[in-house]
């Protein structure tokens, strides 16, 4: 959808002009005009008062698609050290270019202030090469800035296929860019093909869809960004097929790494960023670190969930005793979270983290299909419900039928003794 002024209607009272933020709107003799600075942030539509501006489709212009070439991953990094969910997306960006064939490459998009020493790192986890753009004003994220550079950079290279983590900051930065590049954005996948053969394996695998349809002899360049819909009750699959680049914001924890590789070399392409004060309109005073943010779910080889089954809050308190005899992190499912026993940021599944740990204990979890969106790619699951027909059940490797009050406390005894028969 794009901002535009309906001539006939404009008065020309520069209302619009003082409302737009971003300098988009000039005047023409007697009338507002957009120009391409628009971001589509509204503020012009609120404060017109002839109703002389309105959202409506965007009029595209025709896209070469051959001219744009490449997979792009945004790096994001946080205190000068790679997500984890990039070096996955570096992984997945690899596998994808090998299924495009070619002379495709991964590409890492690495903003910051100071951060080449992250180069090397991205190149350890497939990154062919990376754009790095370093600058004071990207020391910290802001929206204004990353969305100007980064989009500006798209523009100059036309990667065909860019890749952002579905975090806070990848959920904040990639509409911003799809807006203001007028392409599409498909958020939270869970998986992404470029085969079509792949992805008919893929569906008959895990999904009930009929792919009949689908073209197999199509050429393998169109990005399959398959998510949940429904509250993760159907699995949707979304194509861009006139516009590029192709954008997706993806879940962490759900795609595979690369081995690391210290031995791998990576270009580098150097970008001046032209930014400056006036371009980022809020200021980053202090940075507040809570207790919280230590929870890490996503890199967890270990995690000890707990559920509506735990009755009440003081259940979470075996939980953590559990979870700290295992070795482990503490999840809750989304009942558990509601009902405020335990923070959100706990939370595993659909609305939460999705997590691939190595052990999974799912204690008083009935496993809605919510939740075993988030966790179900675990490597081992084991499951304590008094409930023998839970759904849980289902994809536990191990399942444990019975009162987890009585359960978990025998497990947390002869733990030592378990480990040291395994």
């Amino acid at each position: 959808m794009a901002v535009v002024i309906k001539s006939e209607a404009c008065k020309g009272c520069k209302l619009c002009i003082s409302a737009c933020p971003f300098d988009a709107i000039e005047m023409q003799g007697k009338v507002a005009v957009i120009t391409e600075k628009c971001t589509a942030c509204n503020q012009c539509i609120d404060a017109c008062p002839f109703h002389a501006i309105s959202r409506e489709a965007a009029n595209l212009k025709e896209v070469d698609l051959d001219a744009y070439k490449d997979i792009w991953v945004f790096a994001e990094q946080r205190d000068g050290r790679l997500m984890n969910v990039s070096k996955e997306l570096l992984g997945e960006g690899r596998r994808l270019a090998e299924a495009m064939g070619g002379d495709t490459k991964v590409y890492a998009v690495l903003m910051g202030d100071a951060v080449e020493n992250l180069v090397q790192t991205c190149a350890a986890y497939g990154a062919d090469g990376v754009y790095l753009a370093e600058e004071t004003h990207l020391s910290h994220y802001t929206t204004d800035g990353y969305a100007k550079v980064f989009t500006e950079m798209i523009e100059g290279y036309k990667p065909e296929i860019v890749l952002y983590g579905a975090t806070h900051i990848g959920r904040d930065l990639a509409p911003r860019v799809a807006a203001r590049l007028n392409t599409g954005l498909t958020a939270d996948c869970t998986r992404l093909d470029v085969s079509v053969a792949a992805y008919k394996a893929y569906a008959e695998k895990y999904t009930t869809l009929d792919t009949s349809t689908l073209d197999a002899t199509s050429q393998d360049r169109t990005l399959l960004q398959t998510r949940p819909a429904f509250g993760g009750n159907l699995m949707a699959t979304i194509v861009c097929p006139k516009t590029r680049p192709q954008m997706a914001t993806v879940r962490p924890g759900v795609m595979q790494q690369c081995e690391k590789d210290m031995t791998r070399k990576a270009s580098v392409i150097r970008i001046e960023p032209a930014l400056c004060e006036t371009d980022i309109r809020t200021e980053v005073i202090e940075v507040v670190k809570q207790a919280k943010a230590m929870v890490s779910l996503s890199d967890a080889e270990i995690i000890v969930s707990g559920g509506r089954g735990l009755g009440t809050e003081e259940g979470f308190k075996l939980m953590e005793t559990f979870a700290a005899k295992v070795g482990g992190t503490v999840g809750a499912s989304r009942a558990a979270v509601d009902a405020g026993w335990i923070d959100h940021v706990h939370q595993v599944g659909q609305t939460g983290t999705t997590v691939k740990p190595k052990v999974y204990f799912a204690c008083g979890i009935s496993g809605a299909i919510q939740h075993l969106a988030g966790m179900q790619d675990s490597d081992l699951v084991i499951a304590i419900n008094r409930d023998p027909e839970a759904p849980i059940f289902e994809v536990a490797d191990f399942s444990i039928v019975g009162d987890l009050y009585k359960i978990i406390p025998q497990l947390i005894e002869s733990w030592d003794d378990i480990m040291y028969t395994a």
